[in-house]
């Protein structure tokens, strides 16, 4: 098998007419009790139709087995955050499976870009409302959505726009007495993974300059990575999350891939501002993984 390939698939140049940060827009909704039942899943890597794979695992199969164990364990749920790398070549069609899968919680969902995804195709695939906000007010947390998608890259950026954006939603958090969740796709911090930290975002320092002045921000999250990360930084917690299908070994200088099953986080949002949160992953079953590679495409 050749070593030498990229583990990570470029997307197509940008267009000029299509902007990847938008206009903020803001999803309000009322929690079912004063702790916010939240759940994360990222990084499903859907092809265009059912059945395709990921280094061999069968990327709809293992997310319905991931839904699966979220109706057992999330019985009051409020939120469903998909964060990035929802469809694996940006395919409308794997965008419009996967609003059906997650419509069956018959709870509000929010998605964000990855570097795999095509946010004009999944624009496209909505029906209704769109899933693209760029803040979620919910109780007495507001949780942001940042774009860290550079459409033709494989790492992250913010820009300004979207620092922007987080500064008008922190100011509206702090004026409403607000706690805040930072969500976005890549990875802000370095995870310990040599070639995943090369892709982090570029622009972070700026994230952080925000952060460090607002207290009220209680939590950042994100994908990319494929495996889970529990960091603490100034009294905020940085969290990642292992993906809905294949794995990436931690703290290695190349990629591999861990033979760990697939999963998702949930996170419990107090009133007083503390997250509760963990990670569950499908241990009833095996799934088919090619574990030898040295990356895809």
């Amino acid at each position: 098998m050749d070593t030498r390939r990229s583990p990570w698939r470029r997307m197509p140049e940008p267009r000029s007419d299509i902007m990847p940060n938008q206009s903020p827009s803001i999803l309000s909704i009322t929690p079912q009790s004063d702790s916010i039942s939240v759940v994360q899943v990222t990084d499903c890597h859907l092809s265009q139709s059912r059945g395709g794979t990921l280094l061999e695992m069968d990327t709809d199969d293992s997310l319905g087995a991931v839904l699966q164990i979220v109706r057992q364990e999330r019985t009051a749920l409020d939120l469903i955050l998909a964060t990035g790398d929802l469809s694996d070549h940006g395919a409308e069609n794997a965008y419009t499976r996967l609003a059906g899968y997650l419509d069956q919680f018959a709870v509000p969902h929010c998605w964000l870009p990855g570097n795999h995804d095509d946010r004009d195709a999944m624009e496209r695939a909505f029906t209704g409302d769109s899933r693209l906000y760029s803040e979620v007010s919910i109780g007495c947390w507001h949780i942001v959505m940042l774009d860290s998608q550079i459409p033709g890259e494989v790492g992250g950026r913010l820009g300004r726009e979207q620092i922007a954006l987080l500064e008008q939603a922190l100011q509206r958090a702090r004026e409403k007495d607000a706690h805040v969740l930072i969500c976005l796709h890549h990875q802000p911090v370095p995870v310990g993974s040599d070639w995943l930290d090369k892709q982090q975002v570029s622009d972070a320092d700026a994230l952080f300059d925000l952060t460090d002045q607002h207290p009220e921000v209680k939590g950042i999250l994100w994908g990319h990575v494929h495996q889970q990360v529990d960091f603490e930084r100034n009294g905020v917690k940085l969290m990642a999350s292992p993906s809905t299908c294949v794995q990436f070994a931690p703290d290695l200088e190349d990629f591999r891939v861990d033979d760990k099953g697939p999963g998702y986080r949930w996170l419990e949002l107090t009133p007083e501002g503390d997250i509760h949160t963990g990670v569950s992953r499908v241990t009833s079953r095996e799934f088919v993984v090619d574990l030898e590679s040295g990356g895809y495409s």
